[in-house]
């Protein structure tokens, strides 16, 4: 016992501290609650691994026969005023059945998200609804805890600071939601430092780094459609960052195009990607009677007011159905805690680390702005923050990766600064959206045990899941802080011995 306590390191709770703050974001928001999950739980029902008596034949190949519920769970959407205290209402009864085309029956999103999930459906709507929540969240903090024991130490920091400087507030609730941006989220900002991982490896481990990388692209391009393009472009940016003259990377990039192949399948076959290089078509489009909204007009407005969505990140963006708006605190806590850390990683460029952050940088100006433009649609319309929080976060980790020898070094008082800051706006985030749907957001005041009008049928108040979801969290980020910030930078090595080229 004495030596399993001398042994223990504080970096041993993160794993469960992870476990607890996400669940509590899963468990702090009615069923419904996440942009077109209506949409998505139809999906997920219907789907190929769900039991076929919970998704039934309709009268056309476009709709089908589903629990009622999946559809009337959503009631208070878009009306911040009501509360998820409407659900009293709703029968969730499986056998309760209509008629809905509102769902994955063309194959407008890939299939795999959908398929997974299936496999958690069960008698019970509301408990596979949550089991589907906690199945994200496992799958995230498993992914990022073997990346983390995997990884070589000098690339620990990106992996960490990547995800804790760009998932306050967006990201937290989209990862603990049943909507397949989660999957994207969690996709696209893992296989892009696995792959980096596996060029600068050498044996088993290169080997788990290698699945990992792979498993992390299968979830990005299974989920949506855009989450192959961005693990495409992850690819790209690290085939520039680890780029040698020698036969040994020519033969590891065969595994890396592999994948972009998987990637351009799913691409193709995703029709909501078509729907958006087509644009998703506003009223506005010109030649339609009544459009007011020139090509050159839209261009200019979405080029000058772009970075409005990168801030929804943050929180400038309503949280749910873009019904729950943040305090300013919110905002502006967490966009200074991404200034702070791009300020550090700032610090430490390169050729290739700046061109690494140009092309991520781009993509973010250059997609939404293109989706936006063509579809006669300007910032606010159409495309939501959950679209490019997958390019935040690997534009976060990249910040900070380190370039050859030289470490992206935090001060103690950034660090301090950082997790205080972002530990009191999750708090606010997190509080501000479970009040929205327990009482609805016309009753203010700190104490969320006042005035219930909706919770779950369990004896844990809303406080207590408030409570331990921050202090997890807020010891979560201190701890993985304080531990890649001292972490001993260790040589970036091939297997040949070569120094890696990310600081050339």
């Amino acid at each position: 016992m004495r030596r399993l306590l001398l042994r223990f390191r504080l970096m041993h709770l993160a794993p469960a501290l992870a476990v607890i703050a996400l669940t509590a974001w899963a468990v702090g928001t009615p069923m419904g609650s996440s942009p077109d999950d209506n949409f998505h739980l139809v999906s997920t029902w219907c789907s190929s691994a769900s039991p076929s008596a919970n998704c039934t034949e309709g009268t056309a190949p476009n709709n089908r026969r589903v629990p009622k519920a999946l559809l009337t769970a959503i009631c208070y959407q878009e009306s911040p005023g009501v509360s998820a205290a409407c659900q009293l209402k709703t029968d969730f009864d499986p056998n309760t059945t209509v008629l809905t085309d509102r769902g994955n029956f063309v194959g407008g999103y890939p299939p795999l998200f959908y398929d997974t999930m299936g496999l958690f459906v069960g008698p019970n709507i509301l408990e596979s609804v949550i089991v589907m929540r906690l199945v994200s969240v496992a799958l995230f903090v498993g992914l990022t805890t073997a990346l983390f024991v995997l990884l070589p130490r000098s690339r620990r920091p990106a992996l960490i600071w990547g995800w804790i400087a760009t998932t306050v507030p967006l990201g937290l609730f989209i990862i603990a939601s049943n909507n397949p941006s989660s999957w994207a989220v969690m996709g696209v900002g893992s296989s892009w430092i696995a792959l980096l991982g596996w060029f600068e490896t050498v044996g088993r481990r290169r080997s788990a780094l290698g699945v990992l990388f792979a498993l992390s692209v299968l979830i990005a391009a299974g989920s949506r459609g855009d989450g192959a393009i961005y693990a495409s472009l992850g690819i790209v940016v690290v085939l520039i960052l680890a780029f040698e003259r020698s036969k040994r990377f020519a033969v590891s990039c065969i595994l890396p195009l592999v994948m972009v192949g998987v990637c351009v399948y799913y691409f193709i076959s995703a029709q909501q990607v078509i729907s958006g290089l087509n644009g998703f078509g506003g009223a506005n489009s010109p030649g339609v009677p009544g459009a007011t909204r020139s090509v050159s007009e839209l261009l200019t407005y979405n080029l000058l007011n772009i970075p409005v969505l990168w801030a929804g990140v943050f929180g400038s963006f309503g949280l749910g159905w873009l019904d729950i708006a943040m305090p300013q605190l919110v905002l502006y806590g967490a966009v200074g805690a991404f200034i702070t850390v791009a300020a550090v990683g700032f610090s430490r460029l390169t050729k290739r680390k700046a061109t690494a952050l140009a092309i991520v940088a781009l993509a973010l100006i250059v997609i939404p702005v293109f989706v936006l433009t063509r579809g006669s649609d300007i910032v606010g319309e159409q495309v939501q923050p959950r679209y490019i929080l997958p390019l935040i976060v690997m534009l976060g980790g990249l910040l900070v990766l380190q370039a050859g020898r030289r470490r992206v070094q935090f001060t103690r008082g950034q660090i301090i600064l950082v997790t205080v800051t972002l530990a009191v706006a999750q708090a606010v985030a997190l509080g501000t959206t479970m009040r929205r749907y327990i009482t609805g957001t016309g009753f203010g005041g700190l104490n969320l045990n006042s005035g219930i009008k909706w919770w779950w049928d369990t004896p844990v108040s809303p406080m207590v899941v408030l409570a331990v979801g921050s202090l997890c969290y807020a010891g979560l980020i201190w701890i993985l802080a304080r531990e890649v910030s001292r972490v001993t930078p260790d040589a970036v090595t091939t297997s040949a011995g070569s120094r890696a080229n990310v600081g050339s």
